[in-house]
């Protein structure tokens, strides 16, 4: 977007398109009402630039980035229903921003739509300026009450009353129960192999689950169904049936997985045509690298094969994005690679210490359609991408590699230049007899391996040079070298490219795995029992209330790569930071494989030691109560003390244990340590002495007390002189 001066006002507007040869664009007002796009020269910006009169915003001022799981039935509904009407003509560039052009569009679009000027207008107009994208159709209700709530059934029937209420009565509401029932008798009944019609599953679940009673007839079991007002019709049963499962889901649980892909699924473009320039096609694999590796914290754990993520502009052949863990071949992965894609690479390599210029690796945008395999990218995963980022996904069908056969082959290359030099790496004579086993050579942490896959992009970005690349007459004309990078920069000055451009945050929060945290007394508890705070936390006070109200939960966005900080997800599209606490900062650095590896050891280290930890519990035990039983025995002698007599000596009690304590403490070298010894048997003597005047004469026992203590120091004393 831009904002040019104009007077003693600005207005802000955003660019819609660029012609290929950077004459004229597009842009359109946001903030104007009813506006419409407007045609500029690029001499003119360039001039309003150089004057100071015009400046670039990179803050979106819009929040249309909402997952689909973060959207009610009505507003995907209404979402669709307005892209229906306007796809066809959106893609019409640049007809349909000049005036003329427009109106002849628009107006061949009202015989083929159920629709008038003023709502295509409309739509057209919150494409345009929310960002040309299909979540900008979204409806305003953010700011509504009632989002998402599921109609309340009550006592009476909703939806079409019967026409033979006489003969049929007045027919069931279908209740969340009901609901699971025509879903397990779909999936019992229908999606199976044995070919029943619906008509014939909804006749088993009648059966089985709306039965009244049950009698035989000839040794035959027949069955009594409740009274037909107490039924679900078939009519609501095949409603049903359609609104639990899709086209394709119904294809696969009838047929089966690999029959579906087989047979029904439709195979969409190739790697090499229909590419325009760079951006306009994206290429994403996964392959399980041919290399074991050990744990950063500690060397002698084999932590097994990485998994290694690559996404290829088709374009240009440039690395333009990759991920190295142990997660995947999965969406995880692939998500970390696609946010990777989107993100700067300078600051990317600078968290693995290498230092790089932009030009270097100049890439840090999605594509206009990625190509990626069946699995990580299909479901509601693929949803932020589509529909808040507007990308096109082609899956590819199994067994058609060929379909994606410019990041394959990276691969293939990629693993020719490391494998020569990395310990650790498969050996094919592992299964012969006397071989070597290749895991134990293991020496690379991932940290280690992702930097060198940084150094082989690097090289292969900058300094490759590509054999069998097919250079138009274009690429030929301005001997453009067949570098990657040369490709890269000579493709975004020449040609119609399609990068799309976001705020980073926005892409990672969109394309960040989201869990749920639980707010305790202690903190945000995530994971194997570790706590995080963030600042709104401490300020709203969550954590007293939780230690009064008891715990809750909130939805949160992570990233796999580190623990240090968790996202807390608001319902605006806004996010918390939450900081881990400081007695868990040592886990900061780790991923999130790292730290469940390091947990899952620690307990396993537990269990392993739990019995001997167990005995030496049992032996403790024993230990105590020994002693007890042994002074519960010397104890055991009669007195004719009275409870107030012997609770009155209490203090000369100490004292005389004090000072016999003191002098056993005591620090005492050489002879002097010969010397006491003779002193303690003495010292025992009188000790006896006194014990035996307190049993016989109780009455005077304070006053003998003190005497003796004073004779027993008199009698040290004289001794000590004499030595």
């Amino acid at each position: 977007m831009i904002q040019i001066k104009v007077n003693e006002s600005t207005v802000v507007e955003r660019i819609l398109w660029i012609d290929p040869g950077n004459i004229i664009c597009f842009t359109i007002n946001i903030y104007e009402d009813n506006p419409l796009p407007l045609k500029r020269t690029i001499s003119d910006l360039e001039n309003m630039l150089n004057d100071g009169c015009l400046s670039f915003i990179n803050d979106e001022p819009f929040r249309i980035y909402f997952r689909d799981d973060e959207l009610s039935e009505k507003e995907i509904r209404i979402r669709e229903k307005r892209w229906d009407i306007i796809k066809d003509v959106v893609c019409v560039e640049p007809d349909i921003y000049d005036s003329f052009r427009r109106g002849q569009i628009v107006k061949s679009l009202l015989s083929n739509k159920s629709s008038n000027y003023a709502s295509i207008y409309k739509f057209l107009r919150l494409y345009w300026i929310r960002g040309k994208t299909k979540n900008a159709l979204l409806p305003d209700y953010k700011n509504s009450g009632g989002r998402g709530k599921s109609k309340t059934l009550g006592d009476k029937k909703i939806g079409r009353p019967r026409k033979y209420k006489s003969v049929e009565g007045e027919g069931v509401n279908i209740t969340d129960e009901i609901k699971r029932i025509i879903q397990i008798s779909l999936k019992k009944y229908y999606f199976n192999s044995k070919q029943m019609t619906l008509r014939d599953s909804y006749n088993q679940m009648l059966e089985e689950f709306f039965k009244e009673d049950i009698y035989y007839d000839n040794g035959f079991k027949k069955v009594i169904l409740k009274d037909k007002s107490e039924l679900p019709t078939y009519k609501q049963y095949l409603y049903w049936y359609t609104k639990l499962f899709n086209s394709e889901e119904k294809t696969i649980n009838k047929k089966g997985k690999r029959k579906y892909l087989l047979e029904d699924r439709a195979v969409l473009g190739s790697s090499y045509y229909d590419n325009l320039g760079p951006g306009w096609k994206y290429q994403i694999d996964a392959t399980v690298a041919d290399v074991y590796l050990v744990s950063e914290l500690n060397r002698e754990w084999i932590i097994g094969k990485p998994v290694v993520y690559f996404v290829e502009d088709v374009f240009s052949r440039m690395i333009v994005g990759m991920y190295v863990g142990l997660e995947g071949p999965s969406w995880l992965g692939a998500m970390m690679a696609l946010i990777n894609t989107a993100s700067n690479k300078v600051e990317f390599c600078k968290q693995y210490d290498i230092d790089i210029s932009y030009d270097k690796w100049p890439c840090q945008h999605l594509p206009s359609t990625l190509v990626a395999d069946r699995g990580e990218l299909e479901g509601y995963n693929i949803e932020p991408l589509i529909n808040a980022f507007n990308v096109s996904v082609e899956n590819t069908p199994p067994y058609r590699a060929d379909l994606k056969g410019i990041v394959e082959q990276h691969f293939r290359l990629t693993n020719s230049r490391v494998k020569p030099f990395v310990p650790g790496t498969i050996d094919k004579d592992f299964r012969v007899r006397g071989g070597r086993d290749y895991r134990l050579d293991a020496k690379l942490t991932l940290k280690e391996f992702t930097q060198i896959m940084i150094h082989c992009i690097l090289y292969h970005n900058n300094h490759h040079w590509l054999k069998n690349y097919n250079p138009d007459e274009m690429l030929i004309r301005d001997e453009v070298p067949l570098i990657l990078v040369r490709l890269w920069e000579w493709g975004l000055k020449n040609r119609a490219g399609q990068l799309r451009a976001f705020p980073e945050d926005v892409v990672k929060l969109q394309l960040l795995p989201r869990k749920k945290a639980s707010i305790t007394a202690r903190g945000i508890h995530f994971g194997k029992n570790v706590y995080y705070s963030c600042e709104r936390a401490i300020k709203e006070g969550w954590f007293a209330e939780a230690s009064i109200k008891g715990k809750w939960t909130v939805n949160i966005a992570y990233d796999p790569r580190q623990m240090e900080y968790i996202y807390i997800v608001n319902s605006d599209g806004s996010y918390e930071v939450c900081k881990l606490l400081d007695q868990y900062k040592h886990y900061g650095s780790k991923s999130i494989e790292e730290f469940e590896y390091i947990k899952n050891y620690e307990q396993m280290m537990q269990v392993k030691n739990e019995k001997e930890v167990t005995e030496h519990k049992i032996d403790l035990d024993s230990t105590i109560k020994a002693i007890v039983e042994k002074a519960k025995n010397d104890n055991n002698v009669s007195t004719n003390k009275s409870k107030a007599e012997r609770l009155r000596n209490i203090k000369n009690n100490r004292d005389i244990e004090k000072q016999r304590i003191r002098k056993e403490e005591a620090i005492l070298l050489g002879e002097a340590r010969e010397r006491e010894g003779n002193l303690k048997e003495h010292n025992w003597n009188l000790q006896v002495e006194v014990r035996r005047d307190n049993n016989s004469n109780s009455e005077n026992s304070d006053k003998k007390i003190s005497d003796l203590i004073r004779k027993v120091q008199k009698s040290r004393k004289s001794n000590f002189m004499r030595g």
